[in-house]
């Protein structure tokens, strides 16, 4: 991914500065003080569309799209400035931004993007082949999925946590999308269970996030179904396992 990131830049004219010590499955790295190149591997299918989203968004609730290499997998987007996420904030206000910018980020969509529901049934599978911790919710998982009738006309962002939203200048941007057409409820497990740090094991905490969003208009069920689903899969403890059992 270097290696491209260098071809990329020279060809675009760009000098790279070192790149950011937390992208572990992308190489991302400052071009100058306001964008950012970002190549991915290969083996990321879920962010394959992360440059069509962005360019569909068009900066309202993520950051803009400025360049791209679709064949190499290279973005040059936007760079939030300060960039400092919301997992330090107090918990009320970072619900209240994670809420402002989802509604954004949830537009209605069709082609390129791809629907969840074509990849949710093999993801099951690989956790349950796996044994992976939260792999004891497939079988509870599998019923409720299959109780699911999956939206399709929605645009979720995939990777929606309390790292991924941004503060850049005097609002917040999300980054890093890994985008499916669905329900807009499949966007809520992972900020569920965030900040890193944080484990969802607190049932009054987790309650009043769902009620944030629901209160937006979401579907109060496909919350609690998509994060059994999700949580499945994307792994939880034993604990975190049972409070999602719980929630219906």
């Amino acid at each position: 991914m270097r290696r491209v990131a260098q071809e990329v830049a020279a060809e675009w004219g760009l000098e790279l500065g070192e790149p950011f010590a937390l992208s572990r499955y992308s190489y991302v790295a400052p071009v100058g003080d306001d964008a950012v190149l970002k190549v991915a591997w290969h083996g990321d299918e879920e962010s394959l569309d992360e440059g069509d989203a962005l360019a569909l968004w068009a900066g309202n609730g993520a950051v803009r799209l400025l360049r791209a290499d679709k064949s190499r997998r290279a973005l040059l987007e936007e760079r939030a400035v300060p960039g400092s996420d919301i997992s330090a904030l107090l918990e009320d206000e970072a619900v209240a931004i994670a809420v402002d910018v989802a509604t954004r980020l949830w537009v209605r969509a069709g082609e390129p993007f791809r629907w969840v529901g074509d990849e949710v049934e093999r993801w099951l599978d690989n956790a349950e082949r796996a044994g992976d911790e939260g792999s004891e919710l497939v079988p509870l998982a599998r019923e409720v999925y299959a109780s699911l009738d999956v939206g399709r006309g929605w645009l979720t962002h995939g990777d929606f946590h309390h790292h991924n939203i941004l503060r850049h200048g005097h609002r917040f941007v999300a980054i890093d999308p890994k985008p499916y057409l669905a329900d807009r409820e499949y966007d809520l497990y992972s900020f569920l269970r965030n900040p890193l740090g944080h484990r969802m094991v607190d049932r009054h905490e987790t309650e009043r996030r769902i009620a944030a969003f629901v209160a937006a208009g979401l579907d109060d069920f496909k919350i609690r179904a998509w994060a059994i689903v999700r949580g499945a899969y994307l792994g939880g403890d034993s604990e975190e396992a049972a409070l999602l059992a719980s929630l219906l």
